[in-house]
């Protein structure tokens, strides 16, 4: 009996970057998993759309399809498209079975990738010295969401004995910018901001103007394709696999 097939799931963006970033992260997992059927798909404003693809893998003969959504929070569109468009799906195939696993979330083992990712970018601006971090995510509309951020940021903060804070770049206060000047007006002077976000985009790039505008001395690149993140979509996706098993 054949394995489901993986569908990494993510938002999507008009931003090509965005599209380039996902590509890269499945081949990860691809390589990690060179056995199974492993296929990519965004919910809005990118090709191939989660249809689409479905469509294509009931025409291949699958008939237990695992979603894991490439979002780094439980909000909107983890509770309500996702489940849509798996809805839509089952009822276009009769006797399809989809399960959609837990999003990406904010793992703590993603903290070693923001921290590389940080390393990289202090090296390529020249910093050697910090007095303060801001931990900078795309917000959300749902509280809890952006409190899960705050949470992040004070275990990380911790690890590096070093004031953190969270700053998000829509729905919800401060924005990096903000975040900065509040350190700034504390006497702080070498304050980097790490990027908590999957993809370069709009909101990253956006985030990140204010943040240089404001005085920061870095702003760390998107968490992206790393290794540690293909893992985790394929953790996802076990947990995902067992559940369809009949019991």
């Amino acid at each position: 009996m054949a394995a489901p097939a993986l569908v990494a799931l993510a938002h999507g963006s008009r931003d090509p970057r965005s599209a380039a970033t996902v590509t890269a992260l499945v081949d990860e997992v691809k390589a990690l998993r060179p056995d199974l059927r492993i296929e990519k798909a965004f919910l809005e404003l990118a090709k191939p759309s989660f249809q689409t693809v479905v469509d294509k893998l009931v025409r291949a003969g699958h008939d237990e399809i695992v979603v894991v959504p490439l979002l780094l929070n439980e909000a909107f569109h983890a509770k309500v498209d996702v489940p849509e468009q798996i809805a839509e799906a089952t009822s276009r195939h009769p006797g399809l079975q989809v399960r959609a696993t837990d999003v990406l979330g904010l793992e703590p083992r993603f903290l070693e990738v923001l921290d590389e990712r940080m390393r990289e970018a202090l090296k390529d601006a020249r910093v050697r010295e910090l007095d303060a971090l801001v931990l900078a995510a795309a917000g959300s509309s749902d509280p809890l969401a952006n409190q899960a951020v705050a949470r992040l940021a004070r275990v990380w903060g911790t690890h590096h004995k070093l004031p953190v804070t969270a700053a998000y770049a829509a729905a919800a206060p401060p924005a990096t910018g903000e975040a900065v000047r509040a350190f700034r007006a504390e006497g702080r002077r070498h304050i980097a901001v790490a990027s908590l976000f999957l993809a370069p985009g709009r909101l990253l790039d956006h985030a990140t103007e204010l943040a240089l505008e404001a005085g920061a001395v870095a702003v760390s690149a998107p968490l992206g394709a790393h290794p540690e993140i293909a893992r985790t979509v394929l953790a996802r996706y076990a947990v995902g696999a067992v559940e369809l098993v009949p019991v």
